[in-house]
């Protein structure tokens, strides 16, 4: 039996400003659209897009992610709060712990004890949204007497982002949905059979943990050049230690071994072509527009209830690329 299914914009969408995320996002909710889920990595924040789409559609909103190393407790909940003024009861908050590089190179900060920080900082969050008055102990930050004036006027539901089962088991055990990611449609059983059992562990129903995935799309013919900049999207994710062991707890290691030696001798070229062309149709979408559908679908199928499509294209024209963005979105919904 199928999932639900939940088509959602993943934004910021290149080569759209921010104000003309407005006008994309009513196109989407009409071809039939429900979410858009926003990221940030070294381009906007996370949450400033949503504002944008929550003053124009009536979409569901969410931070995939925000993260819970670069914003303090007291700050991720007035951010939380202002979103969820504008939208109210259609903002969920997605946390997840990052990585190495987002953390200490580029925040100066410490990536240490990522599941307790993000079990942690839900925690503090459920109680800090609800306009309480919070005294917080943790073993990765304390919070003392902080109380948030301007509370969400409605609950806003938590979800963790996962890879791996220690964070599986922390989105099963506290949070109200978990977020995937960098998967294939045969992986998803195995991240939602450690979720479902630490839910029911903790006493929760285990169905209540709304499963959601940002998935990768490319929308580009399949030529040397788009093959080579997909090379390097996966390339430049995989060697990233965390997922690097997502993808070693997945069963990957012998198919990828090759990359990660090229690219630990400093041979980037190297790697980027060792990479087998099995593992990029495993982890991206690519074909015709029809084709990608009947794909997507399959994740539905395996267990996903929301699908976040991030869709790319190395098209350099403006209007061509929206244009391409658009068709694509339309055609995939259905």
């Amino acid at each position: 039996m199928a999932a639900r299914k939940r088509w959602s914009l993943s934004v910021p969408q290149d080569g759209f400003t921010l104000a003309e995320h407005a006008l994309l996002a009513r196109e989407a909710e009409q071809w039939g659209y429900t979410d858009a889920w926003s990221f940030e990595s070294d381009g906007l924040d996370c949450f400033t897009p949503l504002t944008v789409i929550a003053a124009a559609t009536n979409l569901r909103l969410g931070t995939a992610i925000a993260n819970v190393y670069t914003r303090g407790p007291a700050t991720l909940a007035q951010c939380a709060a202002g979103v969820a003024d504008v939208a109210p009861g259609r903002f969920i908050l997605g946390l997840g712990s990052g990585s190495q590089v987002i953390i200490e190179k580029w925040n100066g900060g410490r990536f240490d004890k990522p599941a307790t920080r993000v079990r942690e900082m839900a925690l503090f969050l459920r109680q800090a949204l609800t306009g309480e008055r919070v005294v917080f102990k943790g073993k990765t930050f304390e919070v003392d007497g902080f109380r948030l004036t301007k509370p969400p006027s409605k609950p806003v539901p938590i979800y963790v982002a996962a890879l791996r089962p220690g964070m599986l088991r922390v989105a099963g055990e506290v949070a109200d949905g978990v977020i995937l990611n960098w998967l294939a449609p045969e992986d998803v059983p195995k991240s939602i059979a450690v979720v479902r059992e630490a839910a029911e562990k903790a006493g929760r129903d285990p169905m209540s943990v709304e499963i959601t995935a940002r998935i990768f799309v490319n929308l580009d013919p399949v030529t040397p050049d788009s093959e080579l900049a997909v090379r390097r999207h996966v390339a430049g994710y995989l060697n990233v230690p965390v997922y690097r062991h997502f993808q070693e707890w997945l069963g990957r290691t012998s198919a990828l071994s090759e990359m990660w030696r090229a690219w630990e001798a400093g041979d980037r070229k190297a790697a980027v072509a060792a990479i087998p062309q099995t593992l990029l149709d495993d982890l991206f979408t690519r074909g015709p527009l029809p084709e990608i559908r009947r794909r997507l679908i399959r994740y539905f199928d395996a267990g996903l209830e929301t699908a976040f499509l991030a869709l790319s294209t190395t098209e350099a024209d403006s209007a061509r690329r929206q244009a391409i963005v658009r068709e694509a979105l339309r055609v995939i919904a259905g």
